[in-house]
């Protein structure tokens, strides 16, 4: 996988992908944080992702997207708000981590103004809120509007929920004529916790943090909601100004407390690096006793005409910095290793802890990510300590872990004390076999994921096996499509494939009819039966493809379907297949297409016996049609197993290989004792001369095309 390779190591077809994996990635965090207020990494993995993506587009900025995450600010806005065009952009900041980092943004700035070392240059640093950014919008004193970031150029209109706020002034005394106040809407760890219980008291959510209470509540399309929640609001800075508020950044901040807006206290003023980093060290020692969750310090140049000289990069100010802090720690017990099955059939271990309060968050569970990642071994047998890019560790039951918090919601195990473990604790065994269906559990060669390959049979796969298997390339039953597939296994009606076959038997008559149904009668129920009864008899290929296993996607179901024609056949061959020994293995990765992983996905969904049996009954209802052959009289290679190998200069390989299967031949990938003829164009390497030891008669494309351009 592309994101385990260094950016270094990365090669431009591997860059690629990993810019396309990490797009896709940072979208979704975006549309998760920003729009829906349901953040689902930590900050620390965004910040990750975000920082491999910019480091990629600097080696390759060539392969930069056009939809690249460097130029984004924020996400979608969310449907029923208003849009509301910023009249000066809202911009996000650029982050630091370490401390060289803060030294390098100072360095950065200097360079760029053309100041040396010694010359004075002042920040301001303040603590970074973990809230919602709001712009207030006042005219002639009064608020006019107020609207949410969303992606920097456009937010959403929540004026009248702004309005509900006590901290935000409804008019200005002595203010601008045009004034845009910036700030971040946030709620205190005490008013969160009053929150929670009385929604609990209610029925209703409960809120995983602060943050994501304070975001549902400023966005909620009844103000009223919003009326009703202790929101509160910090002013950190300015938009839109008909006149300056001041000619630095700390004056301009105590114009904006004098005007009525609550600042934080802890804004300080820094003549350097050190004296940034020893307030940052102050603010994270009393982190926890603020009252309200922070997840950095800001720093910014003081002055506002260098503030201007400095500019702006796209998504970013030059002039400031974010420092973020680690994420939150807590140590607590853990008392069991549930497994939890997935809906692809992943194995994935669970801590079960005693509850623990990390950032404001009660945390009962913790993802423990893979096999590896509990039972860490090096090669001598030794534990393998936990370090920062998700290695492995030691992890047994009645340990003491430190826990932090990802995304808020979603809390993974930092560190083990192993000084605090309990003399009788034991290495944890990862199961090889499904709790849910007691299938085998098996790890594919290079593949952190233990999986069920009980398929069909599987309780925690079926929907997603039985969506799969009524899909267009799949079964096709009119009238039985993924919504109704998922009702009526929720109603035990359909529990795996086969019983989609007995459906009409059982509820067709009697008391529990499906025309009895809501949304069903007379006629919808006859026309499904009738479409079942019509799909009874299905394509070799299509039965394959619709039996969802691992590897095997609706291009190999076909080539595989091809080359052994009948099911019958197939069958036989993968229960010979099982025996690494017997031919029928080495004919089946003789398939060109088919591989050793796919190969071994094959085998092993045949050879389950809960897989297997489902696949029986299923089979036991049908009558699968044998795969279509070419007429191939009078072909010279009929029969024969063909390889294509080097440059093919008349013809793509594709083209080659499809002539090749119209005229009766199985295309093979790789030279055997099997092969009948390669075809062998300029740049031939190791397969030309393996044919050559074996004897195998070889030719060119010339001689190709000679001797099938006649057929």
């Amino acid at each position: 996988m592309t994101d385990r390779i260094a950016v270094e190591d990365l090669n431009e077809a591997e860059a690629r992908r990993e810019l396309t994996r990490l797009a896709e990635a940072l979208a979704a965090a975006d549309l998760a944080y920003h729009t829906h207020d349901a953040p689902e990494i930590s900050d620390a993995d965004y910040d990750a992702l975000k920082a491999r993506n910019a480091a990629i587009e600097a080696r390759f900025p060539n392969l930069k997207r056009a939809d690249s995450p460097s130029d984004r600010v924020g996400a979608l806005l969310a449907d029923g708000f208003a849009k509301v065009a910023h009249r000066v952009r809202m911009l996000s900041l650029g982050n630091a981590f370490e401390a060289d980092e803060v030294a390098e943004f100072d360095n950065r700035i200097r360079r760029y103004l053309g100041m040396d070392d010694s010359a004075p240059l002042i920040y301001t640093s303040e603590p970074k809120i973990d809230g919602l950014s709001l712009s207030l919008r006042y005219e002639a004193g009064h608020l006019v509007q107020a609207a949410t970031r969303g992606d920097g150029e456009t937010g959403e209109n929540v004026t009248a929920n702004a309005r509900t706020i006590t901290d935000i002034p409804q008019t200005l005394t002595d203010a601008p004529e045009v004034l845009e106040v910036r700030g971040e809407v946030y709620m205190s760890h005490a008013d969160f916790e009053t929150l929670n219980a009385q929604q609990a008291a209610r029925g209703d959510k409960v809120f995983a943090n602060p943050r994501n209470a304070a975001a549902g509540s400023l966005r909620q399309l009844d103000a009223r909601i919003t009326a009703a929640r202790p929101l509160r609001f910090f002013a950190y800075g300015w938009g839109e100004v008909s006149e300056a508020l001041g000619q630095t950044q700390m004056a301009a901040i105590e114009r904006l407390a004098a005007l009525g807006f609550q600042t934080n206290p802890l804004t300080v003023l820094c003549d350097g690096p050190e004296a940034l980093l020893a307030h940052y060290a102050r603010i994270e020692q009393a982190r926890a006793t603020l009252g309200y969750d922070i997840d950095g310090v800001v720093y910014k140049v003081n002055d506002l005409a260098l503030q201007a000289r400095l500019g702006f990069r796209s998504t970013t100010p030059r002039w400031a910095i974010a420092h973020k802090f680690p994420a939150e720690l807590a140590w607590t017990r853990l008392e069991a290793i549930d497994i939890q099955v997935g809906r692809t059939g992943a194995l994935s271990p669970v801590a079960r802890l005693t509850p623990v309060t990390v950032g404001g968050v009660v945390v009962r569970n913790a993802t423990l990510h893979n096999e590896d990642y509990i039972v860490g071994r090096d090669s001598k047998g030794g534990v393998i300590r936990p370090d920062e890019n998700g290695g492995a560790k030691d992890i047994r039951v009645g340990d003491w872990v430190q826990v932090y918090r990802a995304g808020d919601v979603i809390p993974k195990l930092a560190d083990v004390d192993l000084a605090q473990r309990p003399a009788d604790a034991i290495p944890y065994e990862f199961p090889t076999a499904c709790p849910e269906c007691g299938s085998d559990a098996v790890r594919e060669p290079g593949d952190a994921v233990r999986r069920c390959i009980g398929g069909l049979v599987c309780p925690a796969q079926a929907v997603e096996k039985l969506r799969h298997f009524v899909s267009r390339a799949a079964f096709d039953i009119e009238g039985l499509g993924a919504k109704q597939v998922e009702q009526f296994h929720r109603d035990g009606w359909i529990r795996e494939p086969a019983d989609i076959f007995t459906l009409q038997e059982r509820y067709g008559r009697g008391l529990q009819q499906l025309k009895n149904r809501e949304g069903w009668g007379e006629k919808s129920a006859t026309n499904l039966f009738d479409a079942i009864e019509e799909k009874r008899k299905i394509p070799f290929a299509r039965l394959l493809f619709a039996l969802g296993i691992r590897h095997v996607g609706e291009q190999a179901s076909n080539l595989i379907a091809r080359h052994y024609g009948r099911w019958e056949d197939f069958i036989a061959a993968m229960d010979a297949a099982r025996d690494p020994d017997n031919p029928e293995w080495e004919r089946l990765l003789g398939i060109d297409g088919v591989g050793e992983v796919m190969a071994r996905a094959l085998v092993g969904a045949f050879a389950e016996p809960h897989e297997r049996a489902g696949i029986d009954r299923l089979v036991a209802h049908l009558t699968v049609e044998e795969a279509a052959r070419p007429d191939t009289s009078g072909s010279p290679v009929a029969g024969k197993t063909v390889v294509f190998t080097g440059t093919l200069e008349k013809m793509t390989r594709a083209e080659a290989k499809a002539r090749a299967e119209a005229l009766g031949a199985k295309v093979a990938g790789s030279v055997s004792a099997r092969t009948d003829l390669l075809v062998a164009g300029p740049g031939a390497g190791s397969k030309a001369k393996k044919a050559a030891e074996l004897g195998i008669e070889t030719l060119d494309e010339e001689g190709w095309l000679r001797l099938v351009g006649g057929t």
